[in-house]
């Protein structure tokens, strides 16, 4: 009898879309996983669909992302190993902070409440949404150039824009003002549970090139669990930007997470 394949869920972050994560599902499903790749809430299935109807995710909170997921994996057969990207990789952390899911990892992910280092370049690739504070409620998109800055810093001009035009959507700029505002807020959506003793092995990476969230946001995002037992790691990839996921050098990085889920056993 065929053991059953473990659960893998992957979100991605703002301004690509679940189809993204295409190459990923193929190499995971060939290595034994069961992968899936959800889109956030209302997210249409095709980044064409996606692009024409920015509507449909506008005003979309952290609070709305996380509770589509918790949904999505509590009709999973079992806990799944929960990877996110940037925002994706914040919901991730903020899941697993609450005892869901086998394992995590989070890449790039974007600042959780208690990061304090704002770097200009993150300020600079935030700047499309939060620019103007009425995009609070609205979906705002990337311009191919915005695009290069903030996820395609380290690609070739050729390679960024084939990366935009394949793959990058509107996204909801609620998340980002949630996220700037989040260590003046008591209440903040993205605080997560960073003292849970319990929960599974988390591992964060870090693209050292990244302008969107630069490699010194995820090392102080690793010292926000130090007053936490359960295992938490950091790897980080020397001349990559906020693209890994998605660029030429995708396959490193996720053969890399699946070394490390093969070493914690799960």
């Amino acid at each position: 009898m065929t053991a059953p394949r473990t659960p893998v869920v992957f979100i991605h972050g703002l301004w690509l879309h679940a189809t993204s994560w295409t190459p990923w599902l193929e190499l995971f499903t060939q290595a034994g996983y069961d992968p899936i790749a959800p889109g956030w809430p209302g997210e249409p299935d095709t980044t064409e669909q996606a692009r024409q109807q920015p509507e449909l995710v506008a005003n979309t909170s952290i609070d709305d992302v996380t509770a589509h997921y918790t949904k999505i994996i509590d009709s999973l057969d079992a806990s799944p190993v929960i990877i996110g990207h940037s925002f994706g990789g914040l919901i991730a952390e903020k899941l697993l902070g609450q005892g869901i899911g086998a394992g995590a990892v989070a890449i790039d992910p974007a600042q959780i409440k208690g990061v304090l280092p704002l770097p200009l370049a993150q300020l600079r690739a935030a700047l499309p949404a939060l620019g103007n504070p009425a995009n609070l409620h609205k979906a705002v998109s990337l311009t191919e150039k915005e695009f290069k800055f903030g996820f395609g810093n380290a690609l070739s001009e050729q390679e960024s824009g084939e990366l935009f035009g394949k793959w990058a959507i509107p996204a909801p700029a609620r998340p980002l003002f949630q996220a700037a505002a989040a260590n003046f807020s008591r209440h903040s959506e993205a605080k997560v549970d960073t003292g849970n003793q319990a929960r599974g092995p988390l591992l964060l990476i870090s693209g050292a090139e990244d302008h969107t969230v630069p490699d010194v946001v995820t090392r102080s995002t690793l010292k926000q669990y130090r007053h936490s037992t359960a295992v938490t790691e950091l790897k980080q990839f020397e001349h990559r930007g906020h693209s890994l996921t998605i660029d030429s050098g995708w396959k490193e990085v996720a053969e890399a997470v699946l070394q490390w889920l093969r070493a914690h056993g799960i």
